[in-house]
């Protein structure tokens, strides 16, 4: 336990720095340290903010691979999988912050704990008796009208998001169009979803303006359409309050921006999730408020996510009943909202993508990278307003510190703790204070890109617009494309077309050193193996036992946790 007369310390916020620690070994293999080693080992740690009141015993991580078995279900001798039964992740349901084991007690109380719970949710392998599959209609019915029926049936989040080991990644390919789609990596999904909602207030406040100066003059009155310094036309509105729209760029008339999906079909990460969970895994959310949101009413997402379904057309949740069994397969509450809660805790939290080796080629590519044009759509880098997540996590590429894999990331926490005089837990609210996302590479808005990207959809229709695809993680990207069609970064450039086509021929008319630099800047936007990457919460040893199975140090939420004993 830290004990000031010893370290000398106040407190101090941020997190331990590059001090080598058990990493990953099993405690029954870790040499004792004295009484005294371990009392100046806990100094390091809290020197740099974190306290843990039972330090020695926070060390050892599971580590998780792509899809996770629960060790409830399926005992093994090497003791790996998830830790808690998924009838104890539901904990005691949603209750309040004031309800303990509830998924808004842990949101509250122990956010980093719950960020780590929606994790293992979305690693565990579901089970037929949990209510996994069969997918929607069991693979018949009119796709025209449904693209679900394409949609592939999986038994885990990760069997289509898990490429990096461990990640959020890439993975999946389904056929909810006749040529496909690829499932795009997750990483930065909250930060997507952040942006994607304060452009949508920006738009609506220059509607809202726009609307009131037209009233208050007795005539017309146009308004550009700005937000953070992207350009989604103009509006003009009537002394009546009607508003024309056509000259609106990249978003529909309603000026709603919809960041998920390649053609921008859903804007909150809640809908994003229970929409999987049907589609890909034959699994029911039972959500009352995203129920009662689809029908007109309005709540606040316990990750602070605004849903007005006065304002925006809200995607139902196949149910607000625990007792229903919509898909009749004898399993009810197969998704209750505690899980929803975890899951959409996790990812408006997960980590955004990393940054590999830079050099005056990488820096030189970046520069053509602009000036070729392709930054009038690929935005490099976008300022958040108010942030909800409790934490950002920074990696780049550290050859000294990646003891693994070249990589180390700086995790930087962003709560402020509160004691609401319950006796209970201190509040770990969000400071949503701005942040700048570099690196981002989009503009959120939909764009014709010609017809080498134009889509067949199942009902005879072309999809011709889709969503800037951030670039962000490309580097790690084998199938490339919305539909992954192209194999690799050349030919996905000179794919492009229409309104791309004078930045796509200004990189095909590059010398070819210069067209190098330009792939090398963008095979340094790199997505990572979180559970193999070093990090400030546990930066690894290599000198522990059977390095580098163990040791190799890891993005590590437990020592955050109030009590980093309990393991997830």
């Amino acid at each position: 336990m830290y004990r000031p007369e010893i370290c000398g310390d106040s407190y101090a916020s941020g997190f331990p720095q590059r001090k080598p620690i058990f990493g990953n070994v099993p405690m029954h293999k870790i040499v004792h340290r004295s009484h005294e080693g371990l009392e100046s080992f806990a100094c390091k740690i809290w020197r740099h903010g974190i306290a843990i009141s039972v330090l020695c015993l926070g060390f050892t991580v599971v580590p998780v691979t792509a899809q996770m078995i629960d060790k409830n279900q399926a005992s093994n001798n090497a003791k790996d999988g998830i830790n808690l039964s998924y009838q104890q992740e539901i904990g005691a349901g949603r209750g309040d912050v004031t309800t303990p084991d509830s998924s808004a007690f842990i949101i509250a109380r122990d956010p980093f704990r719950a960020i780590r719970r929606g994790r293992q949710i979305f690693q565990r392998k579901f089970t037929r008796l949990q209510g996994q599959g069969a997918a929607v209609g069991d693979g018949h019915g009119d796709i025209g009208s449904n693209n679900a029926i394409g949609a592939g049936l999986a038994d885990s989040c990760a069997a289509c998001h898990a490429r990096p080991r461990g990640s959020g990644g890439t993975g999946g390919d389904v056929v909810t169009r006749p040529d496909s789609r690829d499932a795009p990596h997750l990483f930065g999904l909250g930060i997507k979803e952040m942006l994607a909602d304060e452009i949508t207030f920006d738009l609506r406040a220059i509607r809202l303006s726009a609307i009131a100066a037209a009233v208050s003059a007795h005539r017309s009155a146009s308004s550009h359409l700005i937000s953070k310094g992207i350009d989604f036309g103009s509006i003009t509105a009537t002394p009546d309050g009607s508003v024309d729209t056509s000259q609106v760029q990249g978003v529909d008339a309603d000026l709603r921006v919809r960041p998920f999906f390649a053609q921008g079909g859903t804007i909150s990460i809640r809908e994003f999730l229970v929409g999987a969970f049907q589609n890909e895994m034959g699994l029911q959310s039972v959500d009352p408020e995203l129920m009662a949101a689809s029908k007109g009413g309005k709540f606040r997402t316990p990750s602070g996510m605004l849903l007005d379904g006065s304002l925006d057309r809200i995607e139902a949740p196949p149910t607000d009943n625990p007792a229903a069994d919509p898909d009749g397969d004898g399993v009810t509450n197969e998704v209750p909202t505690s899980i929803v809660d975890f899951m959409e805790f996790y990812l408006l939290n997960y980590f955004k993508p990393g940054t590999y080796a830079q050099s005056e080629f990488t820096r030189r590519g970046d520069r053509l990278f602009q000036k070729t044009g392709c930054t009038s759509c690929h935005v490099g880098d976008l300022l958040i307003n108010k942030d909800r997540r409790v934490a950002d996590v920074e990696t780049v590429y550290d050859p000294v510190h990646g003891i693994f894999n070249n990589l180390f990331s700086t995790a930087t926490p962003f709560v402020n703790a509160a004691d609401d005089g319950s006796g209970l837990p201190a509040l770990k609210q969000p400071k949503l204070q701005p942040f700048l996302v570099k690196n981002i590479y989009t503009d959120f808005k939909r764009h014709d890109l010609g017809s080498n990207f134009y889509e067949r959809n199942w009902d005879g229709t072309i999809q011709k617009e889709f969503l800037t695809r951030p670039l962000w993680g490309v580097g790690s990207k084998v199938a490339l494309g919305h539909d992954g069609r192209s194999a690799n970064l050349d030919e996905v450039i000179l794919r492009h077309g229409g309104e791309a086509q004078p930045s796509r021929d200004a990189f095909a008319a590059l010398e070819d050193e210069d067209r190098q630099a330009v792939l090398a800047f963008l095979r340094s936007l790199i997505l990572f193996p979180p559970d193999d990457t070093a990090s400030n919460l546990d930066p690894g040893d290599p000198a522990a036992a059977f390095f580098p199975q163990f040791g190799h140090g890891s993005i590590k939420l437990t020592v955050l946790f109030n009590d980093p004993t309990k393991k997830e």
